[in-house]
């Protein structure tokens, strides 16, 4: 078996949950050209913890992790199943590091938003991976190269967040790209076409453009954990390369056909 692609998906408002646009649109296409996984492991930007947690729950609840949205994105219920087995793999894979398991933990909008349009059934398990606030993108990107087996034991590896995410600068009315975020966003494809991951983690030091685009990096960081399982001559495609306002939808598929 050839090794499952890796995703990261932009996923802006969790209104793209239930709303007919070109980003749900993308991500039922995208769920329908990759092999079907056994098992989904996801990291996103709404999971930010004090070290290292692992969702181990049987049945994980589905979290609305966001105020002021009509009551049909708050009926939402994704029911996939959890799976305490991949959670146990994770941790043994990181044993590097003390991770904890959450039997409690449901699935946050960064996971549920995106794969409900991508797998409506529910009937493929997932799994969160924390993202532990504290550290910087190095270390994000170190501790993800661990998780590598998992793509050749069936897991689809999901980052979710978005590469630029300003919402303080956000304007509803003017979605007209911001010319730092359209730049960052632009400076980080280039980056990730040309394989330069390693100045993509001290994102910090990118200059003005990045202290705009990443003002807290909860966003950022779940893209560094697709860019590091990235193998040696790997293709990488993006699609929703869409800048709106101070928002970067763009995604990116590692390893498909």
């Amino acid at each position: 078996m050839s090794a499952m692609p890796v995703v990261f998906v932009g996923h802006g408002s969790p209104m793209n949950a239930i709303e007919d646009n070109e980003f749900r649109r993308e991500w039922q296409a995208l769920a329908r050209r990759l092999p079907r996984p056994k098992a989904i492991l996801c990291i996103s930007a709404h999971w930010e913890t004090r070290g290292v947690y692992v969702s181990s729950a049987e049945h994980p609840e589905t979290i609305h992790d966001f105020h002021g949205f009509p009551k049909a994105l708050f009926d939402v219920r994704y029911r996939a199943p959890g799976s305490p087995e991949l959670a146990h793999r994770v941790a043994d894979l990181l044993d590097g590091t003390r991770v904890h398991l959450d039997a409690h933990r449901g699935l946050d909008h960064g996971a549920w938003s995106v794969l409900a349009p991508m797998y409506p059934e529910a009937d493929i398990p997932v799994v969160q991976l924390s993202l532990s606030g504290l550290q910087p993108g190095a270390w994000h990107y170190d501790l993800a190269h661990a998780l590598a087996p998992l793509r050749d034991e069936g897991v689809l590896v999901v980052g979710s967040g978005n590469i630029v995410h300003n919402l303080r600068l956000f304007r509803y009315n003017e979605t007209a790209p911001k010319d730092w975020a359209l730049r960052f966003d632009e400076e980080v494809a280039e980056r990730i076409a040309d394989g330069h991951h390693e100045g993509l983690l001290g994102y910090e030091t990118l200059g003005p453009d990045a202290l705009l685009s990443i003002p807290t990096p909860e966003h950022y960081l779940p893209l560094l954990y697709a860019l590091a399982l990235q193998r040696e001559g790997e293709a990488v495609s993006f699609f929703n390369t869409t800048v709106m306002s101070t928002i970067s939808m763009r995604s990116l598929v590692i390893g498909a056909n």
